[in-house]
């Protein structure tokens, strides 16, 4: 264990360190060239380093880039131009998604606009009239969740069809989510019509 080594042990050693040379260089190795002077190192230095050393400006001109991708973002959103969608948007589940919801009538997207009528009627001193509001939201709230079960049912066995080896995580609730905004209001604005199949 202690002992010291032969001369036939230390002899791989030697051979390993023949074909080591012939190998190309490691780039943790030795550089094989003279160490440049300081100042050359921090002028090299100063060029590389595009961002500003004024605080102001370098917040400057972070704002000025989070500004122009929102302004990208957008004109995506408004478009449908899939580079620059939020990433939530973005990919061909999510755009069938889209499209899929966006050409049928759902009863989900008419909730804000009956809430309202619904709202006024309940206010309304008239006994006969809260009642009828009372009715009108129970019948909205069932008519939404049959609605929404029959949609997602529906979107889950297309997706399963269309998409069968992509990540589909989420996808369903995207869908039911976009029901509830008025199909004017949504964003990216819709790129089918109604009836059309996606």
């Amino acid at each position: 264990m202690f002992r010291s080594r032969s001369n036939e042990e230390k002899a791989p050693t030697d051979k390993v360190t023949a074909d080591l040379s012939k190998q190309p260089r490691d780039p943790e190795a030795p550089k094989g060239r003279p160490t440049p002077k300081r100042s050359e190192a921090q002028t090299q230095r100063r060029r590389a380093q595009s961002a500003p050393l004024d605080r102001k400006a370098a917040m400057r001109r972070q704002r000025e880039a989070r500004r122009a991708d929102l302004a990208k973002q957008r004109e995506a959103l408004a478009g449908g131009d899939e580079r620059y969608l939020p990433v939530r948007d973005k990919g061909p589940v999510r755009r069938f998604v889209r499209d899929f919801v966006d050409s049928r009538f759902c009863v989900a997207e008419f909730f804000l606009p009956l809430a309202v009528v619904i709202l006024v009627l309940s206010m309304v001193r008239v006994p006969q009239l809260q009642n009828i509001a009372m009715l009108l939201w129970l019948g909205v709230i069932v008519m939404i969740v049959v609605d929404s079960i029959g949609l997602w049912i529906r979107l889950k066995k297309q997706l399963n069809e269309r998409f069968p080896n992509e990540p589909k995580r989420g996808a369903v609730a995207y869908g039911l989510m976009r029901t509830l905004q008025m199909r004017r209001l949504r964003l990216p604005k819709p790129q089918v019509k109604r009836g059309e199949r996606p």
